[in-house]
């Protein structure tokens, strides 16, 4: 009998705490959102869009690292360990494919792919969608945005909408361009620009508003054996695509650390580095570029210059 009135006190603290716990859930309040793209911001931040409540888009696109991540690849539900680094979610509109690969084409389709992805967020979307119109917030939220309970082209549009404000402008190199501010552009930095431009061949492959052609190169990080990430091959099966990764933008690139597809390199030093002779890093590369087959033979002063051309794209919210 004694056993018996233990067991059911210890049932009833468990219920208690539980119902505690299920309360909190359901009375957080979140800011209610004024238009989609906040709504686009809730969702980025809550971990509500992943298994067990364990991460979110956030955890791998820190917002003091301009949406990118600081390790060379990310953690995903159960701390599963990522294949590639996670690039930044800034300066992405208006681009023609997402993902080091180019799996998907239109930035709606990006932003879901990380929620089903079993080492990223690894949901379901159909769950996904049945936790938000079940939750009392957000239920009116997309009700009162979209004229209808979430689903999945929603939740898509939203936080697409969300990532696609992320765009900045506001740097040194920006306002030198336009004439709204010379005296923070740096004579180094210059000098770094016509070096960008000409002896570094880094044009040839970033250029436009964001510093990306929005295509794809193999720059010699592949060699089949031990550095054996096939890149957008993986999506077309073309040979000629082995190794290929999509070129990056530039912007904030200061920021973003580390550096390439796998976060090999952790300084922009690194990667001027291995730019100017990729030999000494990878000597038994397979399909690289021609535009890398020899050695740029940059001084230690144009690499300097090309390294303060680089932090002179770094939007002013991120200087500290």
């Amino acid at each position: 009998m004694i056993k018996l009135i233990f067991h059911t006190s210890v049932l009833s603290i468990i219920l208690i705490i539980s119902s505690c716990s299920e309360n909190k859930t359901v009375t957080k309040q979140l800011k209610t959102p004024t238009s989609i793209e906040e709504l686009g911001e809730l969702l980025f931040n809550d971990s509500l869009l992943s298994r067990g409540n364990q991460v979110s888009c956030a955890s791998c696109h820190k917002a003091q690292y301009a949406f990118a991540d600081n390790t060379p690849v990310s953690f995903g539900v159960d701390s599963s360990k990522g294949g590639r680094n996670s690039p930044s979610a800034m300066n992405l509109a208006g681009h023609n494919f997402y993902f080091w690969d180019g799996r998907s084409e239109t930035l709606e389709d990006q932003t879901v792919g990380p929620i089903e992805n079993p080492v990223e967020m690894d949901i379901p979307l159909s769950e996904v969608v049945r936790r938000l119109n079940t939750h009392p917030q957000y239920r009116q939220f997309f009700v009162s945005l979209f004229g209808h309970q979430a689903d999945k082209q929603s939740i898509a549009i939203a936080i697409s909408t969300y990532e696609n404000s992320l765009s900045t402008s506001n740097t040194a190199f920006d306002n030198y361009m336009n004439g709204k501010d010379t005296t923070q552009y740096t004579a180094a930095a210059k000098r770094g620009r016509n070096i960008f431009n000409v002896k570094g061949k880094c044009f040839d492959c970033h250029f436009g508003p964001d510093f990306t052609a929005d295509q794809f190169k193999n720059i010699g990080i592949f060699n089949g054996k031990d550095i054996n990430d096939s890149g957008r091959f993986v999506v077309t099966r073309n040979l000629n695509d082995i190794g290929r990764f999509k070129v990056p933008g530039l912007r904030n690139i200061a920021v973003t650390a580390p550096y390439m597809h796998d976060g090999r390199f952790k300084t922009l030093k690194e990667v001027i580095d291995y730019y100017d002779a990729p030999d000494k890093f990878i000597s038994n590369s397979i399909n690289r570029d021609t535009l890398l087959k020899k050695p740029l033979a940059l001084t230690t002063q144009e690499k300097q210059d090309l390294e303060a051309f680089l932090v002179s794209l770094t939007d002013k919210q991120f200087i500290k």
